[in-house]
């Protein structure tokens, strides 16, 4: 991997972004607006506060969707416009294009976390118990992953709309799995042991934790398994990755 030729495609690709309006914006807004929307959603509920019991888990889930979305479209777009194959052509080599790739989402995740963790803890009143500044990290983590995900998952899909099909079969069961909806230690064995295995199950354990003590061991823990997640799928999305679309 070549430091210079890394930064090179990085900004690239923020340049690229800053020309597609629609994309940055989705990107910033689309996380606060859905935030916002399910807070409204249970401002009237009495009792606890379903707001503080879900929105943790849904700050992890938001970014990586969002991000696993974005990125796998705009990679496959590279790819079957041959922008791709022209780049590999010169000295930019497979790392050097998936690295620049998760730099670059990487620092627009890191914006696009902070600014849905400030309007979730600073507007709409999300309670936090642990440090609010690594609730962002750990956001930004998910939403890294997301691009992580994405860049592996373009590999195997001919258009956009196959890469969008990716979603219910890698994204959709994590999200069920993942303790939202039942607690993971309540799950059947067989889906408890697929729930340990995902990495969303460790963000939102994570986020979860933020939310209820003020001890951070577990969240690093959970921090370092998703990071480590995000490490190996890029990896394979290396090994996997094609210079143009069959």
């Amino acid at each position: 991997m070549n430091a210079r030729i890394l930064l090179g495609v990085t900004v690239r690709v923020l340049l690229q972004l800053r020309r597609d309006h629609r994309t940055l914006a989705m990107l910033m807004l689309l996380p606060c607006l859905l935030m916002s929307l399910l807070w409204w959603m249970y401002e009237d509920v009495p009792g606890e506060s379903m707001f503080d019991r879900v929105g943790p888990a849904l700050l992890a889930m938001f970014p990586f969707i969002v991000m696993f979305l974005v990125t796998s479209v705009t990679t496959l777009r590279e790819r079957s416009s041959g922008t791709l194959e022209r780049l590999l052509a010169m000295p930019t080599g497979k790392l050097d294009f998936l690295g620049g790739y998760a730099l670059a989402f990487g620092l627009v995740a890191a914006v696009q976390s902070a600014l849905a963790v400030g309007v979730s803890v600073g507007l709409l009143g999300l309670e936090i118990t642990g440090p609010l500044w690594l609730l962002t990290v750990v956001s930004v983590a998910d939403a890294v992953l997301g691009s992580a995900l994405g860049l592996f998952v373009s590999a195997f899909a001919q258009t956009e709309f196959q890469a969008v099909q990716f979603m219910p079969a890698l994204v959709i069961p994590q999200i069920l799995l993942c303790g939202l909806f039942i607690p993971r230690d309540r799950l059947p064995d067989v889906l408890e042991v697929i729930s340990d295995a995902l990495p969303l199950s460790y963000a939102v354990d994570a986020m979860t934790q933020l939310t209820v003590s003020s001890s951070t061991g577990e969240v690093w823990s959970d921090l370092a398994v998703v990071a480590a997640f995000a490490v190996a799928v890029l990896a394979l999305g290396a090994a996997t990755l094609r210079r143009r679309t069959a």
